[in-house]
């Protein structure tokens, strides 16, 4: 939602403050912090685990979960590519009713970062060691990614980073909603209450913050759920973090994508590279409209999908 300069997107399942030392920066890239011992998790964390491990058997089992980018049995054009990028960049998927947060899609304007983007990953106590210095990596090397595909600087940083990766175990993320007012300030009682409530069919959750609303997105928090088995937390981490640059709204016309509610897509697609490289084309401002932008998007699109010569 981008209500009064706050947006954010989920990735869903389809087939109190954190205390001192219960949560710990990513050591990016190997240095690592001393850390206080451990907290336990709870039997709830245990249970929402098992459930998760179920969920991606049956998506692997449904050949879901692709990795392979995108095929011959999914081609696309540059019509079909603008189409989906006007989809997916003008619409919000989330907005706050009420005081209730709801998925009813809205109208919104192009919105991405001008300044460099610092991702710092901020990993709860009860995640393993080995998770983290795992994910640490797995971050870091996508955060080159983006920044090829968009060409605006995208990196990960060991403290201070404007787009904060919190991954949490249940027991933590039932917390979380100062460590979320801390980053973002103008977020909501009803969004915190959505965040710390999050339900089961609910992978993970990004929230970007533009402050001034000039369309210039100036931080963001991310929230996987550490529960998540390999596959399914790393397709979080390639949604939401690529989502946290300015893709507010997933479409069911976006294929070969991940900004797509059927789990077909693990990880970015080639689609995927071409959306967010016209999200930051210099053709387009923060700010405008889908009607100002869409024959700017649709002139970059063919240009980018031109054979080569």
């Amino acid at each position: 939602m981008r209500r009064a300069a706050l947006a954010f997107a989920m990735a869903a399942l389809l087939a109190g403050c954190v205390e001192p030392g219960a949560l710990r920066n990513s050591p990016v890239p190997d240095a690592r912090p001393s850390q206080p011992p451990p907290q336990e998790r709870s039997s709830e964390s245990a249970d929402i685990e098992t459930f998760y491990s179920r969920v991606e058997r049956r998506l692997l089992t449904q050949g879901l979960l692709r990795t392979d980018g995108g095929g011959p049995d999914v081609p696309f054009t540059d019509e079909m590519l603008a189409r989906n990028f006007l989809a997916l960049a003008f619409t919000e998927e989330y907005s706050d009713i009420g005081g209730r947060v709801t998925a009813r899609p809205r109208a919104s304007t192009l919105h991405r970062w001008d300044g460099p983007v610092r991702i710092t990953p901020v990993f709860g106590a009860t995640v393993p060691d080995e998770v983290v210095a795992a994910d640490s990596v797995f971050v870091d090397g996508y955060a080159r990614r983006l920044s090829r595909a968009t060409g605006h600087p995208v990196t990960t940083a060991s403290s201070g980073g404007n787009f904060t990766l919190f991954v949490l175990h249940d027991q933590d993320l039932r917390r979380i909603g100062p460590r979320l007012k801390a980053r973002l300030p103008e977020i909501s009682q009803s969004e915190i209450a959505f965040v710390e409530a999050l339900p089961l069919d609910a992978y993970c959750i990004v929230f970007t913050s533009d402050p001034d609303n000039s369309g210039r997105i100036a931080a963001a928090v991310a929230i996987v759920r550490a529960e998540l088995p390999d596959p399914l937390r790393q397709s979080c981490y390639h949604e939401e973090l690529a989502q946290g640059l300015g893709i507010a709204n997933d479409s069911d016309l976006a294929r070969p994508s991940i900004f797509k509610d059927d789990d077909e897509f693990g990880r970015l697609t080639t689609h995927d590279e071409y959306v967010l490289r016209l999200l930051y084309d210099p053709r387009l401002t923060p700010g405008m409209s889908e009607a100002e932008a869409a024959p700017l998007v649709r002139e970059a699109a063919r240009a980018m999908m031109a054979p080569a010569i």
